[in-house]
């Protein structure tokens, strides 16, 4: 089988598709034939030996599959072969075939077809959860979105809209802004001017009032983290999700003066310590798609061939929404 190896750290296009063995099942995991892959910034990250996590060399990256079961390990319990699933793996999804522990694959509903299920499972079950548990959105809240043109970002405004939230969300070009507003954005607030601790806010409060968002979830971080807290409400609450633009340095007084409050976002963390968070997010995801609230903005769809080309605009942050490889086994 084809997969993308990682014998050292590198940049993105040191690395290669090659012919490796079929990977083995063991206890408690299932062996997918892999139909469509999901691309994420942090794959692109631990490629180059910047994530967190940093996998025994060789590795193959990628965390979004969906496909067919073709075998189980023992004491799988959910599943057998011929089921079609979508999984969340901890990397080993640029592949034509991977393993996933039973407690990360997820049924796929009939009414979702592999390309959908590989590019919406981690935006929005991450967007799911920093709004739904990290946030703890109530109907009708005011809610800014940074990044909001990416894919958690974009997930993040139609959930915002589907649970009747107000969505303000901020991003950095007039053509992502566009994208934004098309995604059902009450609001969008340009991350591109001057001075982003004043100008954020004068422009939330334009939007929404003087008094604020009640949530900002936040994938970007750097200095636009330290502008969004002025911007929210009091007893406002910020989700840090990503880094994208670095690590802020705020300072705590601010949370004192307002009454912020602060909450990280790890969502393998969940599968782990809160696995029926991860459940009862994905039925909701699910159930929405099925309803039409929702609905994965796959910008590029691409052979699996052409992995360098489609990583390599996902490093650069020039893909608004999803990427999607195709592995053509089906």
């Amino acid at each position: 089988m084809r997969a993308v190896v990682i014998d050292e750290f590198g940049p993105v296009d040191s690395h290669r598709l090659k012919e490796v063995d079929p990977p083995q099942v063991s206890d408690g995991e299932v062996l997918i034939d892999i139909q469509a892959i999901g691309v994420n910034f942090p794959d692109t990250l631990m490629m180059q030996g910047l994530y967190q996590t940093k996998p025994a060399r060789p590795f193959t990256p990628g965390r979004d599959i969906s496909g067919t079961i073709i075998a189980v390990g023992d004491n799988v319990t959910k599943f057998k072969p011929g089921d079609r699933v979508v999984a969340i793996v901890a990397w080993g999804g640029y592949a034509e075939q991977a393993v996933a522990p039973e407690a990360r694959c997820f049924s796929l509903p009939d009414h979702v077809d592999f390309e959908t299920a590989a590019g919406m499972i981690t935006t929005y079950m991450t967007a799911w959860v920093a709004l739904m548990e990290r946030g703890n959105y109530h109907t009708g809240e005011k809610v800014l979105v940074l990044g909001a043109s990416g894919g958690v970002g974009l997930a993040a405004v139609q959930i915002i809209k589907a649970k009747d939230g107000i969505a303000v969300g901020a991003s950095l070009s007039q053509t992502s802004r566009e994208i934004v507003l098309e995604n059902g954005a009450d609001f969008v607030v340009d991350l591109s001017r001057a001075e982003p601790k004043e100008s954020l806010r004068a422009q939330v409060f334009e939007a929404v009032g003087k008094g604020g968002v009640d949530i900002c979830l936040d994938p970007v971080g750097g200095q636009f983290f330290d502008a969004a807290l002025r911007a929210l409400a009091f007893a406002g609450r910020i989700v840090v999700i990503g880094f994208v633009d670095g690590i802020p340095t705020a300072r705590p007084n601010y949370f004192n003066v307002k009454n912020l409050t602060m909450s990280g976002m790890a969502l393998d963390l969940h599968f782990r310590f809160k696995p029926e968070i991860i459940r009862a997010a994905a039925e909701d995801i699910f159930r929405m798609y099925a309803e039409e609230k929702i609905k994965p903005r796959i910008s590029t769809r691409a052979p699996l061939e052409n992995w360098l080309d489609i990583v390599s605009q996902i490093g650069k942050g020039k893909s608004a929404g999803k990427a999607v490889m195709i592995t053509g086994r089906g």
